[in-house]
């Protein structure tokens, strides 16, 4: 293309952006190009965007989908500082951002390590004495025993709200905490929005339901975490069939000099050591970060893998009753940089510094939250799975006299001092079933509304 020809379009992409003060995606660049009668494939678009952040005439934050393009002006200049300057970085930290925020084309090309997973522990712990340490000090929610699950079910409402949005946010998508909200309470999908986004996000609930009421069987094996691959994925991927499976195609990482591993007996191999390696560790946040960390660098599936790993991190958090880690707040630029340095340098501190100070604003936030709500029942806590159990029995098999069919069951099931006190529970749950709590006995809205429309269902 002749040069004269090359500097227009760079002008007129430069000048978009420049009436963008909120940033824009490259869809939406496309689309904003077309409408002004400048056409080209998304190849050539890329290509021009590199060259206008080379020479520094724009700017951009965040990778791979969630790559948003802004003017050089100074208060969007002002934003990036303050984003950088939320969270507090290591050293190690600051000498990483460094590095990933260099052009792509500084920095050298590299493939998936093997050592890096395999010199664990003998590398680690990835979280020192101290930190570990405040972390559960912080984190702890309760003093004494009981059941796996039981934090994040006293917060749930807002876990599956906050978790779906951020974690769906660090992905790019564009539904605000409030759209989110809306259609997680009420079903509401939030208008001009792609139908993946929503998608995305309902996904996530349904996922974050999984691990809650999975939690006593919930672990870092293959079961865990390919199903939780296949929830988050589904109907997302052009292949449905690689839903909750390892991947057998090569995948690159857009924003990233790194290149997974490609070959599928080796990524099984690589898959299940990591698993074993994350079972083995005995701190429960270790194998949180641990997990975020080499989930997201093996890269086992074809897409989704990054939410897989966000949400696998919670899984001994569930387990062991400490607050769970929502990301909210986490910012983007931040998240991506942290990603990138393990990617590309093995470096973990970086990430490390991100997960700290996001778990600090989880637990202000569902700490405060639980103290709200007071102490559990410890009574429905001992029951909560039969209780789950009988009220799913009434409400799918529409039986005609609930409360006979309620008795009865505690009779056989249940020490006679407390059957009473059981099919209370149970009469009282029943009675306030509605579309917004269903979830928690893993019941769909579909479900609910046929017994609603029964006579069976008590009033």
């Amino acid at each position: 293309m002749p040069k004269h020809i090359e500097e227009q379009d760079l002008k007129a992409i430069e000048q978009q952006i420049a009436i963008c003060h909120k940033g824009i995606g490259i869809s939406e660049l496309e689309t904003a190009l077309a409408a002004s009668g400048i056409a080209m494939n998304r190849r050539a678009l890329l290509r021009r965007m590199t060259i206008l952040i080379a020479s520094k005439r724009i700017r951009a934050t965040g990778a791979f989908k969630g790559r948003v393009y802004w003017p050089l002006t100074t208060e969007t200049s002002g934003d990036q500082e303050l984003e950088e300057s939320l969270i507090p970085l290591s050293g190690a930290g600051r000498e990483i951002r460094r590095h990933v925020s260099q052009p792509i084309q500084r920095r050298e090309p590299i493939g998936y390590r093997r050592d890096f997973l395999l010199s664990y522990p003998n590398n680690g712990p990835y979280l020192d004495d101290a930190t570990r340490k405040y972390l559960h000090q912080i984190g702890r929610a309760h003093q004494e025993s009981v059941p796996a699950g039981t934090m994040a079910r006293q917060v749930m409402g807002r876990l599956l709200i906050d978790l779906s949005w951020a974690s769906s946010y660090l992905e790019g998508n564009t539904y605000s905490l409030l759209e989110t909200e809306r259609l997680i309470s009420f079903g509401q999908a939030a208008e001009g929005k792609d139908a993946l986004e929503t998608q995305m996000i309902l996904n996530h609930k349904q996922a974050i339901e999984f691990l809650v009421e999975s939690a006593d069987d919930i672990g870092f094996n293959r079961y865990s975490i390919l199903n939780l691959h296949a929830i988050l994925s589904d109907n997302l991927l052009p292949n449905p069939e690689a839903c909750g499976r390892l991947r057998q195609i090569a995948v690159g990482i857009g924003g990233s000099v790194y290149s997974p591993l490609s070959t599928p007996q080796l990524l099984d191999e690589y898959f299940q050591r990591a698993l074993d390696i994350a079972e083995a560790i005995s701190d429960p946040f270790e194998q949180s970060f641990f997990a975020l960390a080499h989930l997201s660098y093996l890269q086992p599936f074809e897409d989704v893998n990054k939410r897989v790993a966000r949400l696998a991190a919670n899984i001994p958090l569930i387990k062991h009753n400490l607050c769970p880690l929502s990301f909210i707040d986490v910012p983007k630029k931040s998240y991506v940089e942290g990603i990138l340095g393990v990617y590309e340098l093995n470096r973990i501190e970086l990430l490390r510094d991100v997960f700290v100070w996001g778990y600090e604003r989880s637990v202000k936030r569902y700490l405060s939250t639980r103290e709200e709500l007071g102490e559990p029942d410890p009574f429905r806590m001992k029951y909560r799975s039969l209780l789950t159990e009988i009220i799913r029995e009434v409400v799918l098999h529409g039986v005609g006299q609930a409360q006979d069919v309620v008795t009865t069951w505690a009779a056989e099931h249940l020490p006679e001092n407390e059957q009473q006190r059981f099919v209370n529970l149970v009469q009282s749950e029943l009675k306030g079933l509605h579309e917004g709590n269903i979830a928690r006995f893993r019941l769909r809205p579909a479900e609910f509304v046929a017994w609603q429309g029964s006579e069976s269902h008590v009033r």
